[in-house]
């Protein structure tokens, strides 16, 4: 039996109605897809050819209240609350922090940063005060003084990397995206020998290797972080920065150190260029120009207002980084599973005594 028309109800011998002049067939398909609704579009980290930035929301004015707030407490507490402070800058600035609408998390306290730091001072700082006052102490002769001397700076060639391994192994552990938390597996041995070879080559070759030992450096701490399951590469070779290092040292008193920045830019470019995260690409645009007005407009600021701006610099310079930042290509990390890695905060607290800031790159 002939199907009727769905418009005008005659009697269809095919595939077109003879009263009406409709496509029976294409009615049909019309009505299918009405019922099935507008396809979805293919979301952002889907879409192979896109390119994604991450964004900053905080504001100076925040800041600036949290640390005003952190400053009266350390000192109330005779410099006890730094440490929570400490914690609550970085859960700040991470949490206003976002890429593809979600916001990174820092999961860091106070209560660890303080532990580790008294570790750091039991472990390392004691042993290195105390080989530094007993010569003068006890009027050693100048050879044990000289060979105590060497000794230290033996001690602190070691501890600079071992404080640079901890304290990314400790930010990174505290640190998540989409609930999924950060980790580094890197040993620390083999950095320690990475960080005293690149040190002792850098000298003889009167800085020549430093592009070279940066870039292992680098790709040491890139490859061995991970987001969850899945790791970071870096396949970067530093050579290839041997020619612009060479031509900003010949540079660098013409311009009056001014050609610093411009491999600064350069080698920043370089190392994001060389980072993978599955087959996303990193990709800078920063330029030794912009580089050189941020951080020496930051310092002309910091100093002219006696620590004040402070705040306001980290944000310019969160926003600075990110604006320069892209990541190029697929970002599928749906089958990323979480892999929380244990890690303690003596590294971190040993990079507090030693006064230095080891942060994630």
């Amino acid at each position: 039996m002939a199907e009727a028309c769905p418009r005008c109800g005659a009697p269809a011998a095919g595939e077109r109605c003879p009263q009406c002049g409709l496509l029976i067939p294409l009615y049909h398909a019309s009505l299918e897809k009405l019922r099935r609704g507008p396809a979805a579009p293919p979301p952002p980290s889907a879409t192979p050819s896109a390119s994604r930035q991450l964004q900053f929301h905080g504001s100076t004015g925040s800041l600036f209240a949290i640390q005003a707030v952190n400053v009266l407490f350390t000192l109330l507490t005779l410099g006890i609350y730094y440490f929570w402070g400490k914690a609550r800058v970085r859960a700040y600035l991470l949490g206003q922090s976002e890429l593809e609408r979600d916001r990174f998390a820092y999961h860091g306290t106070g209560k660890e940063l303080l532990i580790g730091f008294v570790k750091g001072v039991v472990v390392f700082g004691v042993p290195v005060v105390t080989l530094s006052i007993l010569p003068q102490i006890y009027g050693a002769p100048a050879a044990v003084a000289s060979a105590l001397s060497s000794l230290l700076y033996l001690v602190g060639l070691l501890l600079v990397p071992v404080a640079m391994v901890g304290s990314r192994r400790y930010r990174l552990s505290r640190t998540s995206w989409r609930g999924i938390r950060f980790s580094f597996r890197g040993p620390v041995r083999e950095f320690v020998g990475i960080f005293v070879v690149g040190t002792i080559l850098t000298s003889l070759t009167l800085g020549i290797y430093y592009p070279v030992f940066v870039t292992r450096r680098q790709a040491f701490m890139v490859a061995h972080a991970y987001f969850g399951s899945r790791k970071f590469d870096f396949d970067g070779h530093g050579r290839k920065l041997i020619g612009s290092f060479l031509l900003m040292a010949l540079l660098f008193l013409p311009t009056l150190g001014l050609s610093w920045f411009w491999f600064s830019a350069r080698r920043n470019r370089f190392f994001t260029e060389h980072t993978r995260f599955g087959a996303t690409r990193f990709r800078s645009t920063v330029t030794g120009g912009r580089l050189a007005w941020l951080q020496i407009s930051n310092v002309v600021a910091i100093v002219g207002t006696l620590g004040l701006a402070w705040p306001w610099t980290v944000v310019r310079g969160l926003r600075f980084y990110f604006r320069y930042l892209t990541l190029e290509g697929p970002l599928d990390v749906s089958d990323v599973l979480q892999d929380t890695r244990a890690a303690s905060a003596t590294g971190e607290g040993l990079a507090g005594l030693l006064d230095a800031d080891f942060g994630v790159s």
